[in-house]
């Protein structure tokens, strides 16, 4: 099977879709011709970037490169969700970006180098794309924790003060506020393993389809990386909230928040 090319015009032509957005911002005075002029202009400018860094990293397929792209994107990742969460009185860019550095990488050797058997396990060819597949959607579910947690715990500050008072640590007393975090940071990751494949045909999966890899093999890559993208998920969201947690108080288990 051929691959149909695309040309700079027909990348132009994708600007109707945000003018038709832009006019409907306007006729409904939502306020967002700015935000999606902006986006689109950025979304052109980082992903050429990006296609031309990788085509010099992987003619060169340097480790300690691939590496420093891959923690230049969770730095960035690290950086959005701290742009995203209003909470300014507890400091929690730098655990964020160590904890993503950490479990993000865990997870993408592991698939590289156990599931898919790329040898060697940073071809950058699988390692980037699947390193920003796992960034991708797990900072969005980290987002959604930790705004979470900081909601609950300035709305519940009474209870959770009082149960200090009587002797609880924080653990104890924010308990099934982390729980409910983590849980609705891994609600958007649970349910499109409900409907993968029925309601929608992830983008993975499209491009290695439209580029004309086996439909078999395309379903078996999006197999791993949907599975791939909740274990990421649940690790990335456990190991940041409770980072982050533990520096909303103090050592002697006050609330900073």
């Amino acid at each position: 099977m051929t691959v149909v090319d695309i040309t700079p015009a027909q990348l132009l032509l994708c600007l109707l879709f945000v003018a038709v957005a832009g006019v409907a911002s306007i006729l409904y005075k939502l306020k967002l011709e700015k935000d999606l002029a902006w986006g689109t202009v950025r979304t052109f400018a980082q992903l050429l970037l990006m296609g031309y860094v990788l085509t010099y990293i992987f003619q060169i397929n340097n480790v300690a490169l691939i590496l420093l792209l891959f923690v230049s994107m969770v730095f960035w990742a690290a950086f959005t969700i701290r742009s995203r969460i209003k909470e300014k009185s507890v400091s929690f860019f730098l655990p964020t970006f160590v904890s993503m550095v950490i479990s993000y990488t865990v997870v993408a050797i592991v698939v590289t180098a156990v599931i898919v058997q790329v040898k060697p396990w940073y071809t950058p060819q699988y390692f980037i794309p699947l390193g920003g597949m796992i960034m991708g959607n797990s900072m969005n579910a980290i987002a959604v924790a930790l705004d979470r947690m900081f909601s609950d715990m300035n709305q519940r500050r009474d209870e959770i003060e009082l149960t200090l008072c009587l002797g609880a640590t924080y653990q104890e007393a924010t308990g099934d506020i982390f729980r409910g975090s983590i849980r609705a940071g891994m609600i958007p990751s649970i349910n499109a393993l409900m409907t993968v494949g029925l309601v929608s045909l992830p983008g993975m999966m499209t491009g290695q389809i439209l580029s004309g890899t086996d439909p078999l093999l395309a379903v078996k890559y999006q197999i791993i990386v949907m599975l791939m993208l909740v274990a990421s998920t649940a690790i990335g969201s456990v190991i940041v909230v409770s980072v982050v947690r533990r520096r909303c108080f103090t050592r002697n288990h006050q609330m900073i928040v």
